[in-house]
């Protein structure tokens, strides 16, 4: 019999032949404790303000320990800065430690003997630089990288208090010049130059500017032209992990140090344009079409940043801008009136851009810190005291009744 469903399917039958009603459990009431643990943060959000090569993020704060008893008598207070990865594809799926990959970054030991604290709050400062070549806090479809602090406080003959706070680190790039780029489609003359930000947010828009040059081809009697008759846009996201095995499921990928590589593509933004070019045939060259239209992410989709992870994870990020073209003839005497030709043409090309969380006001720690003691010279520049000899005309000597005279009274 299944002790934990004993009672939801049966029913105990009485002397009376009716069922007997079932009893309501008295409410759970968690047991108290003579202390708790509360974490208060007083630095600003951990941003990495640069790619890899970040001075890193300075958080500070204070573990409280608040004693609701007379007192309490405390053998230990720990706490750890955790760097927790989860592959949501891993190697074995019932495998901890396949899934589970932790990091400890710092360690705090507050406490090195047994110590009675009374009954109040006792604050615990804390503080430490997170090293700027460190991930950021990422939640993709492959893989998850999560920091945390986990806080411990043993109680003598009694239980073991513990706290779970997550911490959410972010990175942020500077933004750069808009990167123009021209790419060429051969057998044709065709050219598309485009100029976009190269550093785009998961909130907002960014412009593009699109030119084709290239698109007429005149001849003797007759030119031979190109239309624009859609261009499609879209941002795809690409990650790549690799999942790694424990010693346990080595074997499973080919021995140690070996992983399963997965790949995911998605799209986070894209858009049809079907109007809104100006085309000019006339432009000395070819002529050109050209156009300006605002590419955004899609609200909503949830978009990583582009992150370049030790453990495996990779995500970045392309602009990819697709043109259907059609060719028609005309005759140089009546341009206007161009017949097609029924020939088309799909070009398609690339752009990488980075998504990166936006700087806002902040600037890196190590700018907005006071300067060093190092950095302070030990005393103010020494003065050369030198007397010499006037050498020049002869000063002028005022009569003494125009000198003030002065009298000294004791």
């Amino acid at each position: 019999m299944d002790i934990f469903h004993f009672g939801s399917k049966d029913k105990r039958q009485g002397t009376s032949g009716r069922s007997t009603p079932k009893a309501k459990g008295s409410p759970r009431i968690a047991p108290a404790t003579a202390a708790r643990l509360e974490i208060e943060m007083e630095s600003p959000p951990c941003v990495f303000y640069g790619a890899s090569n970040s001075s890193g993020a300075l958080f500070s704060g204070q573990l409280r320990l608040i004693v609701t008893e007379p007192e309490a008598r405390l053998t230990s207070i720990n706490m750890d800065c955790k760097g927790i990865t989860v592959t949501k594809k891993p190697v074995s799926k019932d495998c901890p430690d396949c899934i589970n990959r932790i990091s400890v970054l710092k360690s705090w030991n507050f406490i090195t003997e047994p110590t009675t604290y009374s009954r109040g709050t006792h604050h615990l400062p804390f503080s430490y630089l997170l090293p700027g070549h460190l991930p950021a806090t990422t939640h993709s479809p492959l893989a998850n990288i999560d920091y945390s602090l986990e806080a411990k406080a043993v109680i003598a003959f009694a239980d073991t208090i513990t706290l779970h706070h997550p911490l959410r680190v972010q990175r942020a790039l500077q933004p750069s010049p808009d990167k123009q780029s021209v790419r060429i489609f051969p057998p044709t003359n065709l050219t598309i130059n485009v100029i976009h930000a190269p550093i785009i947010h998961p909130i907002g828009s960014f412009l593009v500017q699109f030119r084709m040059n290239g698109v007429v081809n005149k001849e003797r009697d007759a030119q031979t032209r190109w239309r624009i008759r859609k261009l499609d846009w879209r941002i795809d996201e690409h990650t790549r992990n690799i999942s790694p095995a424990c010693n346990k499921h080595a074997h499973k990928v080919g021995g140690e140090g070996k992983g399963q590589q997965h790949e995911d593509i998605r799209i986070i933004g894209s858009d049809a344009i079907k109007k809104g070019w100006k085309t000019d045939f006339d432009v000395v060259g070819g002529g050109q079409i050209e156009m300006e239209f605002p590419a955004q992410i899609r609200p909503g989709c949830n978009p990583v940043c582009d992150v370049d992870s030790p453990t495996g994870l990779v995500t970045t990020h392309s602009l990819i801008i697709e043109v259907i073209v059609a060719e028609e003839h005309a005759k140089n005497v009546s341009v206007r009136h161009a017949v097609p030709t029924g020939a088309a043409r799909v070009l398609r090309t690339q752009f990488k851009v980075m998504l990166t969380e936006r700087g806002g006001l902040g600037v890196s720690w190590d700018e907005e810190i006071p300067p060093m003691y190092e950095d302070v010279p030990f005393s103010p520049p020494g003065y050369k005291t030198m007397m010499t000899d006037y050498v020049g005309e002869e000063l002028p000597v005022p009569p003494e009744e125009d000198l003030e005279h002065m009298e000294i009274r004791d």
